[in-house]
């Protein structure tokens, strides 16, 4: 705990085998009190391998649902256990998980609801291995979203994210997309409820074994987060009505 503030760490796994155990071995566990793992119905040894190292929480998918499905069970699950502070971390190691205490202390600050570790403050992106045209694209639809939803973010599409317990039950992440664009539905959400959003700078990692989404999943994607960031302007103009910012 932080301040008496109860911190989880949710692990949306898919095929994670390879990863899994030296992601886990890098939680700082003197500040995290639990960690649950969702496993996405994976083809390889995950939960055993989740097993093995003593992970308490471990869930999985009977089928394979999606990452945006992952994370509401994530989700779900963390607030059911009474989180106050809720991490994301992918266990596939393209992250390193010794900046939570630096994402923790910034929700525990009081400045902060959200914190997102951007991959692209600083310039580790590229030395990372980013590819170039994957680093050109984040960039550009950063730009247009920002442009459009009036903000100031330096990406939109970082999977490493903490969240204070109040914003995630505020929010109806339960009716957004269970795939891939889950990520900025959610944070066209936190934004339309005006939590305060921060971010740090995260060096990343690209490699064989982390996880990526192919070429025309990533044009689907883009158009996703065009259309996210096209229909929250349209709401908030009160032009349409975007179902996922609507109250319950």
């Amino acid at each position: 705990m932080v301040d008496g503030k109860k911190i989880i760490v949710v692990m949306p796994a898919y095929n994670a085998v390879k990863t899994l155990e030296k992601t886990y071995s890098e939680i700082p566990f003197n500040l995290v009190d639990d960690v649950i793992l969702t496993d996405d119905n994976s083809q390889d040894n995950t939960i055993e391998l989740a097993h093995k190292l003593g992970i308490k929480h471990i869930l999985k998918h009977d089928n394979n649902s999606g990452y945006g499905a992952n994370q509401k069970t994530c989700y779900t699950k963390a607030l059911f256990l009474n989180a106050d502070i809720i991490i994301m971390l992918h266990p596939d190691y393209q992250y390193t998980p010794t900046l939570i205490p630096s994402m923790v202390y910034m929700i525990t600050s009081g400045n902060y609801d959200v914190v997102l570790a951007s991959r692209i403050l600083g310039k580790g992106a590229l030395k990372g291995g980013m590819p170039l045209l994957k680093y050109i694209v984040n960039r550009v639809l950063t730009l247009i979203q920002n442009i459009i939803m009036s903000q100031k973010l330096s990406e939109y599409h970082t999977g490493y994210r903490a969240f204070t317990a109040d914003s995630l039950r505020n929010i109806s992440y339960h009716l957004n997309s269970d795939n891939f664009i889950f990520d900025n539905q959610i944070l066209a959400q936190l934004m339309f409820k005006k939590y305060k959003i921060g971010e740090l700078s995260c060096p990343t990692k690209y490699f064989k074994d982390a996880s990526s989404i192919g070429f025309w999943r990533g044009v689907v994607y883009a158009w996703g987060v065009l259309k996210v960031s096209i229909l929250y302007r349209l709401h908030l103009c009160g032009i349409i009505r975007y179902k996922i910012l609507a109250k319950d």
